[in-house]
């Protein structure tokens, strides 16, 4: 089970930087408009690759940052059944002979325009070899480019 205390308060807040994000009309996008709200644009510390179908990230501490967005949990009392469909969405399971984990859901600092806060974030779980690295952090407008590219 995850930790949902941070010093004793409920992160009820998650950064998305893929798939969920509104900019990609995926029906994942339609879950997250459901129980949460949109707070603000917002980026964290982390390098963003092309897996071909999917975006991976990875945390970092140089100055790599990816572009997302910040939502909080409506209603609290939904925050755990909303994090583990999310989690399921996101390919984590707890038994290692699913498959494992694609990804792994942490704590993370982001920055918004008013200030740092804490919210959970989706990391990728698996080795990257040989993947495009999205240089800009920032999924969306790297897909716009691929496609006026193609």
């Amino acid at each position: 089970m995850y930790l949902y205390k941070n010093m004793q308060q409920t992160v009820s807040r998650i950064f998305v930087y893929g798939s969920l994000r509104k900019g990609f009309q995926a029906p994942a996008f339609e879950y997250i408009s459901r129980y949460f709200l949109f707070e603000s644009d917002a980026k964290v510390r982390g390098r963003l690759y092309d897996m071909g179908t999917y975006p991976a990230a990875i945390p970092t501490n140089d100055e790599a940052f990816l572009i997302g967005e910040l939502y909080h949990i409506k209603n609290e009392e939904e925050l755990y059944w909303a994090l583990e469909q999310l989690d399921a969405y996101e390919g984590i399971h707890s038994d290692p002979e699913d498959g494992g984990m694609l990804y792994r859901r942490a704590l993370v600092e982001v920055i918004t325009p008013v200030g740092n806060t804490t919210a959970w974030i989706y990391w990728y779980n698996c080795q990257i070899t040989d993947q495009p690295i999205v240089a800009s952090g920032d999924m969306l407008e790297y897909l716009y480019h691929q496609q006026k590219k193609g």
